[in-house]
């Protein structure tokens, strides 16, 4: 196109090129609300992935624990961190909050893997709620 023709097309059009403030501020809000509808569910998405990060790990605590018991005569070890050689890598994780497993030794037989959740308290709901190898 020539340039005669360029400004034939401007004048066309009122002599006005691109957008108003009102259609940039529509645009702006629409993607706002958007990005906040996906951050809403991509960060549920994730709460669901770290429930079953801490899940799977105690499942792993457990088969060490049980590994544990068949070297040591059926002995339950008396901290978590007895169990690292028969982990792989040969280390206790943190639950995927940062804090440490928690384990309970009832008796000779029993005992328990605890993850308190996000919120590193016992009790709690949803991404707080306490995640027991009893539960599984």
């Amino acid at each position: 196109m020539h340039n005669s023709d360029n400004r034939k097309q401007r004048t066309q059009r009122g002599g006005e090129a691109g957008f108003t403030l009102v259609e940039l501020m529509v645009v702006v809000a629409i993607i706002a609300l958007l990005a906040t509808t996906a951050g809403i569910y991509l960060f549920g998405a994730l709460d669901d992935a770290d429930h079953a990060k801490a899940q799977t790990e105690i499942k792993a605590l457990k088969s060490a624990v049980m590994a544990y018991m068949l070297r040591n005569n059926r002995r339950l070890p008396d901290s978590i961190d007895q169990v690292a050689p028969f982990m792989d890598p040969p280390k206790v994780p943190q639950d995927p909050w940062g804090s440490t497993y928690i384990y309970n030794k009832h008796d000779s037989r029993r005992y328990t893997i605890i993850s308190y959740g996000a919120d590193g308290t016992p009790g709690g709901d949803e991404i707080n709620a306490d995640i027991s190898s009893d539960d599984f």
